[in-house]
């Protein structure tokens, strides 16, 4: 029976990836395949496609592998080799089959872990008597041509032994999930040809012991000088040290001018020293309580980043090593954004001058869903980076108290990347040669293919998850093993000397001149180039040390407002739109004509267009940022002719002038913490940009929360990290529930301190036009939240003049602009934001009251003090001070602004809320109760009869 199975077993259940391997080989090549197998594929490009073109090359696999299984039961096909019999030509398939088993799941047997604790599992396809091969068998010659690289052919134990030693030795490769062939063939050729070992020279084995021991020396060093301190110590991954340095030189010599790294803690201050070139003097120092730059905050040390220009064979390479809080696998976006800052600026188009290099720690990698989020940018066109190289430090424990068993629900931690077909390759710690082998073959995968790689360093950590734990009290059986580990430096340093590379003196003399290197604070990395600057290097100067101001001339004379008016409203000719986006694009032109008033649309599109004429550059994206959420934008116009959906698009804004600035928006993945943090990386490494995120509803920012608190809103006073990136959160109380009114401005205005960030919400186009234009004229960079309208993107009170726009600039605060209310008459004066003043409005005019003033607060951080108090001296003879808004009293800017209301009082005076009461909920859910409350807040507002909704302070 079972050698009936194994008869053609092959065609089917986990074999049929072989078939279908072998047609794709034929399409590929149909030489590369045996000729029985050639003559089958063959006779099937006569079968008719799926458009009854018989010539169409489509076939699909599934029916071509059900083919071959109905005609194996028949008897009808048994692939034949020249000069044997059946048994013969069954058995030669039994060799192909075996080697695509090991190419699948050899890494389950390969030899990675350092601390040996698992039993290797049963996996009978990989043994030989799964295929009815007996020990006679194992002298028979068999062709493996086509089949293994490195062979034509030979007998099956020297076939078996070098898929064994290629798949099964201290590299396990996972790869055959790739659905492109080509990739798979690259990476079976790497492995094969040297069945996975590298030949290095005796310089570059000596290279890769000079690494560990700095790596090593490093951690004992700082362990013996300051003891008990948090360092999160790399002892037990000392190979990673030794990888960075190989990626870096292999990746100079390949023409990267500048690599940008992400890591967590552990191993971080290892890469400052031995990779980035940190001066170990500086390094103690922070250790000893001292500080180099005078930040507000400042932070620990294991949260530093680093820049540095590192001499390499190919030339300068400039690394940076991102800033990074606390929040693990948070700096991946971060990351991959601003090396795509970077490639914009180069204009580098293929990602072969600027790399991403994310560090992993094994659980995070696994266990972060911005690992996820992160991954699904890869090959998206906003977004990819062509290919990250990660590389993860797999401790094999993830934290200190932590069961490996229920650290993840995957064999691997970096299974999470098969989502996106990006190839493994677990490697063993304590072989750093191997780690050094498969870190270039991660690098060359990267540039042959633009894609994703990881390179999982299977090692142990010698310490706990700090310094101060003691992880044997719950890992007692994992850390008496590594008790008895003598180190990866010291095993590797003993078989250069058993292999005659070095003297067996050698490993302990480097040992001292690295301890001697350490107590002189010199540099332990290869030279640093301190006077290199590259001609891509942005200059942050003029952007440092800026006093605040909210003054900027963002006005825009009126003959350029009609000339770019005309180049965003102008449509090739032919272009057919849609009958709305046409009557959108009419209006606009007669805005500009001044024969309409200004929407907001047209208020963002001259904002943008006047800073692209400039030379700024433009950068917008969110999950509906091409038409706008609300279809008030429609920055891209659609052919709706047009018969591919990849074809047939018009941007108006990439044609505003002859030399202008890029414009790039982008309808992104829906993900909000992945694709802030990109921008947010983009920002900090471009300041010539306007960068903005925009929600496609305000509530969304919630998914990024994460990113608010440890970049946007701390990353200055912490890091010294400026950036100007622009949030745009749309945000108003029109009835639509809990999750799609509140962009949570209460939030941001907790976090606001020490000028960090500006928290606007405007109500015309005019002001949306300044406040855009401001963020770039001024010379300063800082973090801009905008709460945007929804309903006022239509409303015709919402509305303004072309000469709104050619004078003056963004007003913080907005006085009352009734001339009929006679501000000596006044005795209520209501103070509010947002869209409320325009219910505000409407109810005063229908009830014909002249003794109340709306004002409206448009900049609520920084507080306009001067602007707000001289709205208050206007108003002499007011005795109630109203603060309104349609938020709940616990949410909003209440909070936030009573205490600056309360500063500007004079006696007399006495400060009023009026809204809804406090909510455990953003919003009601129910249209009717939602009405209800704004009638009743507007009355209180008002001075109305109330029913206890309206507040004295």
């Amino acid at each position: 029976m079972m050698r009936a199975f194994l008869s053609n077993s092959y065609l089917f259940g986990g074999n049929a990836p072989y078939v279908e391997e072998l047609y794709e080989s034929y399409l590929h090549n149909p030489g590369s395949v045996p000729e029985r197998w050639r003559e089958w594929f063959d006779s099937l490009q006569a079968v008719p496609a799926a458009d009854g073109n018989p010539q169409t090359r489509d076939i699909a696999h599934a029916p071509i592998v059900q083919s071959f299984a109905e005609r194996a039961k028949e008897g009808t096909l048994q692939p034949r080799v020249m000069g044997g019999d059946a048994s013969t030509a069954r058995k030669q398939v039994y060799v192909q089959q075996l080697v695509a088993a090991y190419r699948f799941l050899g890494a389950r047997w390969a030899d990675v872990d350092p601390l040996k604790r698992q039993e290797r599992p049963a996996i009978p396809e990989l043994e030989p008597a799964f295929y009815d091969f007996t020990e006679g068998d194992h002298a028979n010659i068999y062709s493996a041509a086509n089949t293994y690289f490195g062979f034509e052919q030979a007998p099956l134990r020297d076939i078996l032994q070098a898929l064994r030693e290629t798949y099964c030795g201290t590299i396990g490769a996972e790869f055959m999930y790739i659905s492109d062939p080509a990739q798979k063939r690259w990476i079976q050729e790497r492995l094969e040809s040297t069945r996975s070992r590298p030949a290095f020279s005796a310089e570059q084995r000596k290279r890769i012991l000079d690494r560990l021991t700095a790596a090593e020396g490093l951690e004992k060093y700082l362990h013996t000088r300051y003891v008990g301190q948090k360092r999160f110590s790399l002892e037990g991954g000392e190979s990673f040290i030794a990888a960075m340095d190989a990626l870096i030189q292999r990746a100079g010599e390949q023409g990267v001018q500048e690599i940008v790294i992400g890591m967590a803690h552990r191993g971080r201050l290892n890469v400052l020293v031995n990779t980035l070139g940190k001066m170990p003097k500086d390094l103690f120092a922070e250790f000893e309580g001292r500080h180099a730059e005078d930040l507000p905050s400042g932070d620990v040390k294991y949260h530093q980043g680093f820049s540095s220009d590192i001499s390499t064979p190919g030339g300068p390479v400039h690394l940076s090593l991102a800033f990074n809080p606390s929040h693990l696998e948070i700096v991946n976006p971060v990351v991959e954004g601003s090396c795509k800052a970077r490639m914009d600026r180069r204009g580098d188009e293929a990602g072969d001058q600027v790399l991403p290099v994310l560090v992993h720690g094994d659980a995070a990698f696994a266990g972060q869903g911005v690992v996820m989020e992160t991954l699904n940018l890869a090959q998206t066109r906003g977004y990819g980076t062509f290919g990250t190289v990660h590389i993860v430090i797999n401790n094999q424990i993830g934290f200190t108290t932590s069961d490996p068993r229920d650290t993840r629900s995957t064999s691997y931690c970096s299974d999470v990347v098969k989502m996106i077909e990006a190839p493994v390759l677990h490697v063993n710690g304590d072989d750093p040669e191997a780690v050094v082998f498969a870190t270039q073959i991660a690098l060359d995968f990267r540039r042959e293919f633009g894609k994703d790689i990881v390179v999982d360093i299977v090692c142990f950590r010698k310490l706990g998850h700090n310094e101060q734990d003691t992880p044997a009290v719950t890992q007692p059986l994992m850390y008496k093993k590594i008790g008895q580990h003598p180190g990866t430096r010291k095993l590797y340093a003993d078989r250069l000397a058993t292999q005659g590379v070095v003297a067996p003196e050698y490993g302990d003399e480097q040992v001292q001149r690295f301890r001697a290197a350490m107590d002189e604070g010199r540099h332990t990395a290869d030279p640093v180039l301190s006077n290199f600057k590259s001609k891509f290097a942005v200059d942050w100067m003029p952007f440092l040390n800026r006093r605040w101001t909210d003054s900027a001339d963002t006005a825009v004379p009126k003959t350029e407002l009609r000339r770019i008016g005309e180049r965003i409203t102008t449509v090739p000719e032919g272009f057919r739109l849609h009958p709305l986006v046409q009557k959108v694009i009419a209006d606009r032109r007669s805005m500009v004509a001044g024969d309409l008033p200004l929407d907001w649309g047209m208020g963002e599109h001259l904002a943008f267009a006047s800073l692209l004429s400039s030379g700024f550059g433009v950068r917008l994206s969110g999950q509906d940022s091409g038409r706008g959420t609300f279809t008030h934008r429609h920055a891209v116009l659609h052919e709706q002719a047009r018969e591919r959906w990849d074809a047939g698009s018009y941007i108006p804004l990439e044609h505003v002038a002859d030399n202008q600035g890029p414009f790039t928006v982008i309808d992104s993945v829906l993900s909000e913490e992945a694709v802030l943090g990109f921008e947010y990386g983009y920002a900090t490494a471009e300041p010539n940009t306007l960068v903005i995120w925009e929600a496609q509803f305000g509530d969304f920012v919630n998914g990024a929360q994460v990113v608010i608190d440890q970049f946007i809103s701390s990353g200055e006073t912490k890091w010294g990290r400026v950036c100007g990136l622009t949030m745009m959160l749309p945000h108003g109380y029109e009835g639509q529930g809990p999750e799609h009114s509140s962009a949570r401005i209460e939030r941001f205005l907790q976090l606001c301190a020490e000028h960090n960030m500006q928290v606007c919400q405007p109500t015309t186009p005019a002001q949306i036009f300044h406040l855009l234009r401001r963020q770039m004229i001024r010379l300063f960079r800082k973090p801009l939240v905008i709460m945007t309208p929804k309903s006022l993107l239509r409303n015709k009170e919402a509305t303004s003049t072309l000469e709104e726009f050619s004078r003056g600039g963004f007003h913080t605060v907005i006085g009352e602009t009734d001339p009929a209310v006679d501000a000596r008459k006044v005795k209520r004066v209501v103070f509010c934001t947002g869209k409320v003043y325009y219910d505000l409005l409407g109810a005063r005019r229908e009830r014909e009251l002249d003794d109340v003033a709306l004002v409206r607060v448009e900049q609520l951080y920084p507080f306009p003090h001067k602007a707000f108090e001289a709205e208050m001296k206007r108003y002499a003879h007011a005795t109630q001070i109203v603060w309104c808004q349609d938020e709940p009293q616990n949410q909003g800017a209440w909070f936030y602004v009573q205490h600056h209301i309360s500063e500007a009082l004079r006696e007399g005076q006495r400060l009023v809320y009026a809204g809804r009461a406090a909510s455990a909920s953003p919003a009601v859910g129910y249209y009717d109760k939602h009405y209800a409350q704004q009638k009743e807040l507007i009355a209180a507002a008002l001075g109305e009869a109330r029913t206890g909704r309206a507040k004295k302070a």
